[in-house]
């Protein structure tokens, strides 16, 4: 399924629905979020599944009070008839600090730094498959917690995916024995030294949802594909936003890219490399060969480039004898910009791609002479 026809769909509609929430010691989180989106919404939205994030101490206190035998989540479906849900113990992933150890709480900069990137983690493969609409709740846990929930909904979330938080309540927001609005008559006491009776029938239970921005599209693919540490993808994103810097190590046969490594193969750096240094001498941008006259200059230009990266050989001689055909032009071109397009993503790649305007067509590396640094020895 493709951006346009995700975004078309109401969220409700996808086949897998998945309710994503982080918890500390109060788990009512999950019943209340499940409680506003499939019971109270005009429209409801009933989960195919839930997923909790959590720490050790956390994740016995959600299971505990909301799965042991007949507990809250049960007692939700089964006043309102809600269809099935898959949530039991092993939806509730404890988060793990470096080490691979559970965390018991969060209390220092590396358990913030192995929390963010649990919850990128999440967010990631939940939102790399296209049948299936998130809904993020950043109301329960640690405010660390909900802030990088959201964040990381931002940078991978799809049109489908909303993020919200929900709202309680006076007296029954917090209550340890409120769990959700009962269809019937059910009374708790608030807390305090005057207790007053409450009927949980009577709560106010609201959701509200949270625009945000949706950054990924532009994101590198390798970000999106595999796991994704919260600093690697914050870096990328900062990178596409920091003014454009190439750096171009002919000695080491080396590129940079804002900082980034790109991978590139001799053939296509000499190419790289020919409309660099024209970028940096101010020079006007290429006309591509004419259809079957091959190009001397060109040819002569590129080859002069590939020998100072290593060395001209027989075969790239051999090659490129009669001129820069058309078809080497634009293979060539593609190539480069393939690389950094792999390396970087379309956001971050657009300033260092060779692109062609005007009528006729010229082709040139746009970017200005201060961005560019070739280093010779």
């Amino acid at each position: 399924m493709n951006t346009s026809e995700a975004s078309c769909r109401d969220p409700a509609d996808f086949p897998r629905r998945v309710l994503l929430a982080v918890s500390g010691l109060s788990p009512q989180i999950v019943t209340e979020t499940l409680y506003a989106l499939a019971v109270r919404g005009e429209r409801p939205w009933i989960p195919t599944e839930i997923r909790l994030l959590t720490t050790a101490r956390g994740a016995e206190h959600a299971r505990l009070n909301l799965l042991s035998g007949d507990r809250w989540f049960h007692r939700l479906c089964a006043d309102y008839h809600l269809p099935p849900i898959h949530f039991d113990a092993d939806c509730i992933e404890v988060i793990r600090d470096a080490e691979g150890a559970p965390l018991a709480d969060i209390r220092s900069q590396a358990d913030n730094d192995a929390t963010a990137d649990a919850l990128t983690e999440a967010v990631r493969a939940l939102t790399g498959a296209p049948d299936c609409a998130l809904h993020v709740s950043i109301a329960g846990g640690r405010k660390t917690m909900g802030y990088y929930l959201g964040y990381a909904l931002s940078l991978f979330g799809r049109a489908q995916d909303r993020l919200s938080h929900v709202l309680v309540e006076e007296g029954y927001e917090g209550h340890p024995q409120f769990y959700y609005p009962s269809p019937g008559e059910r009374v708790i006491h608030t807390l305090g030294p005057n207790p007053r009776p409450l009927d949980c029938q009577q709560a106010a239970v609201t959701l509200a949802e949270i625009p945000f921005v949706r950054l990924r599209e532009g994101q590198p693919a390798a970000l999106l594909a595999g796991s994704a540490r919260f600093s690697d993808v914050v870096a990328a994103l900062n990178r596409a936003l920091a003014p454009p810097r190439l750096v171009i190590n002919v000695v080491d046969g080396q590129v940079e890219a804002g900082g980034q490594a790109v991978s590139m193969a001799p053939a296509n750096l000499a190419f790289l490399l020919w409309f660099a240094r024209r970028a940096w001498a101010g020079l006007y941008g290429l006309l591509r060969p004419a259809d079957g006259v091959p190009d001397a200059d060109y040819a002569q230009a590129y080859l002069e480039e590939y020998d100072r990266l290593q060395g001209l050989n027989p075969r790239i001689e051999a090659r490129y004898r009669d001129g820069m055909s058309q078809g080497d032009f634009d293979e060539r071109r593609t190539r480069v910009n393939q690389a950094f397009l792999e390396a970087l993503g379309p956001r971050e790649a657009a300033p260092y791609l060779i692109a062609g305007t005007g009528r006729p067509k010229t082709y040139r590396l746009d970017l200005p002479a201060a961005a560019i640094t070739i280093k010779e020895n």
